[in-house]
């Protein structure tokens, strides 16, 4: 029997990089550590993932279809079906739970993104956090957006307090904080393998870069998309990524042709800025995966370790056709103009941006193909994978074109490493792995070694694989999925689904929907929710209370777990112990992309309101408290055009107001809520921050929010089901 000690597995998973963008797979894009990981191993052209971020996350965790483990759709946007509950299921124990059983050590560093958001509080449940899901240290953070100059931070089951310096970006410190985890484990277990699930926040809007980086950049998208993308499948033809005969799919609607948007200066200038940012973003993270690759090297542990890279999906269309400054506002409640942003242009990729590309540029990076992100055309779900692993996989330039899908990741690795999947998990029986092992193609090129059948579906777009055939029917929001036109690719010849054989074949087309209905009701997929921000208003105010009382010190509140003030009137209240002059913050909350803080400065009570980087409301009044027991209070009237009107007062003081004419829901802030100092994103310039509260005791911060809300106009959409 061999005492071999078995393979180091380190997983590295990018967010909404598309399928071209890294330079071995056809980008111009600087990204040699990839190029050379996938030198020293093996890629893939057909690899599926879901298409969006947590389903994907909890397929490759547990190797099982992400509805069947009840994470068919982001925690934010759970609706609490089986299929949408926005966490993994028990019975779908996660590969770290399973490694951990047999004596890994398991670290999760960045994005996790399988909690229910209502868990993300100080004081849990925890069951749902890395450390509840078979993982020993954790050092990340929960939901998406991660703001790469001021991220909300966790470490294991706590958020920590964290003041960024100056050169401070999320992606150096992600993989600081890996290669620190690595060396502690050497330290103290070398005889004992590990599990290293590196899931980095790039490159997810908003896009931030040093700005050396973005000075590499400077120019370089000028020529636009149109001949970035025709560069970009020559490239992949030349590399092998896509076969010989591979044609261009059309420009997505809505996507100009890049003469077209030229006209337009501003729009020019905004667009191409907003791409160099994307790029430049790209080439640092490429940067600080080297040093983590590099780490292994130095360690000597390389030959000894199974290292996976791939994405979460598809690039993102989030941006819409013109990509914003402040992506947030810009797609939650109101669109950035481009005459306007571009006044921001030498913001783009600094912390003073939350900025991202538009459609155009999504579409290069997901060439070939078609659609984007939270669409299962192949824009959407076709994602890079490279694999190296000494002993097991060859360095072999020939691009693996077989279908594999996330879910197949897990059993390749437990079948090399020689593990089997337990049938029960802290006592409860496990679901059935629904992936395979791909590691017969470790060695083989042959078409025959792949997945079989796949279903898809994300926000009621669906689709099927079927042996080298795909039928995909992209949903419309509100519309009877019943009444969609379904289309039909033989992507064995048609790689970017551009020949619609849906008229020639309904036979197969009809087999084809068929089998996705019964996969779908195999998987707890039904019934299908379109419903994207609206469903996280909903969440909100599902578990909305109207008295939040805060106190200095404590944890920081995550953005999605603050009052519900959406809709509402409402109060802030401080209760101070004046002792001498005071400063400093009593409560701020979000960023200075939408947020407000509360706060005394130089003899003033002070309520700044940010609406965006261009708009804010400030209302001042004079601080003339006595010695003792003092309240300040500002008081929030909602109108029936979603203004406010903001009265500042306090213990003996003359009040003031202020018309707010512009307001966001709760589910546009962009950060959390701190009490005592402003420690999540900086939300005005107006104090340093943190500016900690001083000159007494503040006791406490008391917000108190209406019952009755004033409806906003939000699109929704009913549940749909497909049963019959």
């Amino acid at each position: 029997m061999s005492t071999k000690k078995p393979a180091n597995v380190v997983i590295v998973v990018l967010d909404d990089v598309g399928f071209s963008d890294l330079g071995c797979y056809g980008s111009e894009i600087a990204t040699p550590a990839m190029d050379q990981l996938a030198a020293e191993g093996i890629r893939y052209n057909n690899f599926h993932v879901t298409a969006m971020c947590s389903p994907t996350r909890a397929s490759l965790l547990t190797g099982r279809n992400p509805h069947s483990v009840g994470v068919g759709i982001i925690a934010e946007w759970a609706n609490g079906m089986p299929g949408y509950d926005g966490r993994i299921h028990d019975s779908a124990g996660t590969l770290a739970e399973v490694l951990r059983g047999e004596g890994y050590n398991t670290m999760a560093v960045g994005k996790w993104h399988l909690a229910g958001t209502e868990e993300y509080g100080a004081a849990g449940p925890f069951s749902n956090w890395p450390l509840g899901k078979g993982f020993n240290r954790w050092y990340g953070f929960h939901g998406a957006l991660a703001d790469q100059y001021h991220p909300e931070l966790y470490i294991d089951n706590h958020a920590i307090h964290f003041d960024a310096t100056p050169d401070y970006h999320l992606t150096e410190d992600l993989v600081d904080q890996s290669i620190g985890m690595m060396r502690d484990h050497l330290v103290s277990g070398r005889d004992r393998p590990f599990f290293l699930y590196l899931a980095l926040g790039a490159c997810h809007w908003p896009h931030h870069a040093p700005k050396d980086f973005m000075n590499l950049y400077r120019g370089r998208y000028d020529q636009g998309w149109d001949a970035i993308r025709q560069a970009r499948v020559q490239k992949q033809i030349e590399l092998g990524i896509v076969p010989p005969d591979t044609e261009l799919a059309d420009r997505n609607p809505g996507v100009l042709p890049w003469s077209e948007v030229q006209v337009d200066d501003d729009l020019t200038q905004l667009s191409t800025r907003l791409q160099e940012a994307y790029a430049a973003f790209l080439a640092h993270t490429d940067t600080h995966i080297g040093r983590l690759l590099d780490e292994l090297k130095i360690l000597g542990i390389d030959q000894d370790t199974a290292v996976l890279l791939m994405s979460d999906n598809g690039a993102s269309p989030e941006g819409g056709p013109t990509g914003a400054i402040n992506l947030r506002k810009h797609m939650v409640y109101e669109k950035d103009d481009p005459k306007q942003a571009v006044k921001h242009l030498n913001k783009i990729g600094s912390d003073r941006a939350y900025n991202h590309y538009s459609t155009g540029w999504a579409q290069v990076s997901n060439t070939p193909l078609k659609w984007y992100k939270k669409q299962t055309h192949g824009g959407g779900i076709r994602a890079p994978l490279i694999v190296k692993w000494p002993g097991v996989v060859p360095a072999d330039a020939t691009v693996r074109p077989q279908f594999f899908h996330v879910i197949d990741v897990m059993p390749t690795l437990l079948k090399n490493i020689g593990i089997q999947a337990p049938h029960t998990i802290a006592g409860v029986e496990q679901q059935a792995i629904h992936g395979m092992d791909m590691s017969p193609s470790f060695m083989a090129s042959e078409l025959h070694v792949r997945r079989k059948l796949q279903y898809f579906e994300l926000l009621g777009d669906r689709a099927i694989w079927d042996d080298g055939w795909k039928a995909v029917c992209r949903h419309t929001k509100g519309v009877d999925p019943d009444s969609e036109t379904w289309e039909l690719y033989h992507l064995d010849v048609d790689f970017s689904e551009i020949h619609d054989l849906a008229q020639e074949q309904p036979e197969r087309l009809a087999k084809m929907k068929t089998l996705w209905l019964q996969e779908a009701q195999a998987h707890q997929v039904l019934p299908l929710d379109d419903r994207e921000w609206d469903r996280a208003a909903d969440r909100i105010r599902e578990h909305s209370r109207a008295l939040h009382v805060f106190y200095p010190g404590m944890s920081r509140v995550d953005r999605l777990m603050g009052p519900d003030v959406t809709g509402r009137s409402f109060s802030i209240k401080a209760e101070i112990l004046k002792s001498g002059p005071l400063n400093g913050v009593l409560l701020a909350w979000g960023s200075r992309f939408g947020g407000l803080s509360f706060f005394l400065q130089n003899g003033e009570i002070v309520l700044q309101y940010v609406f965006s980087q261009d708009e804010s409301f400030e209302l001042r009044i004079a601080e003339t408290f006595k010695l003792g027991v003092v309240v300040a209070i500002a008081n929030f009237t909602r109108n029936s055009d979603q203004s406010l009107d903001l009265t500042l007062n306090g213990s003996g003081l003359k009040s003031a107001t202020l018309r707010i004419a512009k307001t966001w829901p709760t589910h546009g802030m962009t950060a959390g809520l701190s009490c005592g100092a402003d420690r999540g994103h900086p939300v005005t310039d107006a104090y340093q921050r943190p500016y900690a509260f001083g000159g007494g005791t503040l006791r406490k911060v008391t917000v108190e929010v209406s019952d009755k809300a004033l409806a906003l106009d939000m699109s929704a959409a009913t549940l749909i089901s497909l049963e019959d």
